[in-house]
């Protein structure tokens, strides 16, 4: 099968699943919302920045630098590495999600109440604390499976995620509605864990067997070192551009109520804004971009084969196609927001500020589903620290927002920001493309993930 068929068909294939999830999730926050309220909502949105500082810190970077290492070995005819590669990763990576899981369980009260600004967070980021070394072992096994470009793996390993998570959170708060007692949104969380649990398993029941040469234990041992030791090298720009993302993110998440005090809210009504904008109106946003996410992922380990085949005019008609199909989506949903906006906000969550929210939220698609498309293409050609660049002025601008105009403008005034950090992101974004093209070593040489 040809790069350009294993791109469209891995693409169509996470898309299909990544549109179901995000189908499913979509009722699932409806279903949230109305059984525990939108201040509990907001209380549960407020812990995901810490989830995914820590899936940041312990297992993206690596994910992404396993998907391009086994790409590139397997194009160079190394399976056998490839797979080493793998077992490298999972000893990495579960490791550091130990780790953090034992530093949250230590310090999970003076994380909600120093960091989050909500004692209440404190069960809730216990709970979820266990789902970071499932996390860990999904996504090795799912970046295994990128770095081949078979998507199959991961397009049913994230069904069954969601699926079990959400069956679990009804079954749960069904129980508990028929033993009277109140549901509390830690089942939510609770439902998180059992979701990655068994995805992990289900994955784990792919893992690639050794073969051949592979069987002599020492000769094995002393090539997963190397590999490991490689890998390590690999991911640290990756995971320092993840977790500094992260760590602002989580910045910008956590001060987002604290600066609503400032506009003249209550704590109950800054929660309430936020789980309305992040439980409700941001997934509507991001509901199509599974389909631009699925092209981004395919996107990367197909980029990083022609970049090692040295056919820059292959990947710059890649660029050009996904690119293009992405702003393409991007300005069809700002449209469809911008009209159901409203309808949507009204109908299905019974929030008419979800519905301004969407409404000013539809103009940044285009720019939010092409950067998908373009933060690929930059990391597959090894280019990481450009990427990193872009996220932190991206979230630079945000974060600016967040202090300067919430305390004046309310809510309204961080969604302007979000408007202009994506146009930004958008523009630097296509300047490093350029630059890059510009330069007549890009596609002949630098076949590892460098700092730039």
């Amino acid at each position: 099968m040809s790069v350009k068929h294993k791109l469209l068909h891995g693409a169509l294939i996470l898309t299909g699943a990544g549109l179901l999830s995000r189908l499913m999730g979509f009722f699932f926050r409806i279903f949230l919302s109305h059984a525990f309220g939108e201040e509990n909502v907001g209380l549960y949105q407020l812990i995901f920045p810490v989830y995914s500082l820590c899936l940041a810190l312990g297992t993206s970077g690596l994910q992404t630098a396993l998907s391009r290492t086994v790409a590139r070995k397997t194009s160079l005819g190394k399976p056998g590495e490839a797979r080493t590669a793998l077992c490298a990763a999972l000893a990495l990576t579960v490791s550091l999600s130990v780790v953090e899981l034992l530093f949250i369980q230590r310090y999970s009260s003076v994380i909600s109440s120093r960091f989050l600004g909500d004692p209440r967070c404190e069960e809730l980021l216990i709970i979820i604390s266990y789902a970071l070394p499932c996390a860990a072992i999904h996504s090795c096994i799912c970046g295994y499976s990128y770095g081949l470009q078979q998507s199959t793996l991961p397009a049913i390993s994230q069904l069954i995620e969601q699926t079990v998570r959400i069956f679990s959170v009804v079954l749960l708060f069904s129980l508990f509605r028929q033993t009277g007692k109140t549901p509390s949104i830690s089942l939510a969380a609770a439902g998180i864990v059992i979701g990655e649990l068994s995805s992990a398993l289900f994955s784990v029941r792919f893992f690639p067997r050794r073969k051949g040469k592979d069987r002599h234990t020492a000769r094995f041992l002393r090539i997963t070192g190397e590999s490991g030791r490689e890998l390590f090298a690999l991911s640290l720009p990756l995971t320092a551009n993840r977790v500094c993302v992260s760590l602002l993110q989580s910045v910008e998440a956590a001060s987002i109520p604290a600066m609503l005090k400032l506009c003249r809210y209550s704590t109950k009504e800054s929660l309430v804004l936020y789980g309305v904008l992040t439980g409700m109106a941001l997934p509507c946003i991001l509901f199509p971009s599974a389909i631009t996410n699925s092209v981004g992922v395919m996107l990367m380990p197909a980029v990083a084969e022609r970049q090692a085949a040295g056919s820059r005019s292959g990947i710059a008609a890649l660029i050009r196609k996904a690119a293009g199909s992405c702003f393409i989506l991007g300005l069809a949903c700002c449209l469809f927001f911008l009209i159901f906006g409203p309808f949507i906000g009204t109908f299905l969550f019974h929030s008419e500020t979800a519905g301004k929210f969407i409404v000013t939220l539809a103009w940044i698609c285009p720019f939010l589903y092409t950067n998908s498309a373009l933060m690929s293409t930059i990391n597959g050609l090894g280019k990481t620290f450009w990427t990193f660049v872009i996220n932190i002025l991206g979230l630079g601008i945000r974060i600016l927002s967040v202090f300067s105009a919430i305390p004046i403008f309310g809510m309204q005034g961080y969604l302007w920001g979000l408007l202009a950090s994506q146009f930004a992101m958008t523009l630097l974004a296509f300047t490093a493309l350029w630059i890059v093209s510009c330069s007549p070593k890009t596609a002949e040489k630098n076949p590892q993930i460098t700092a730039g």
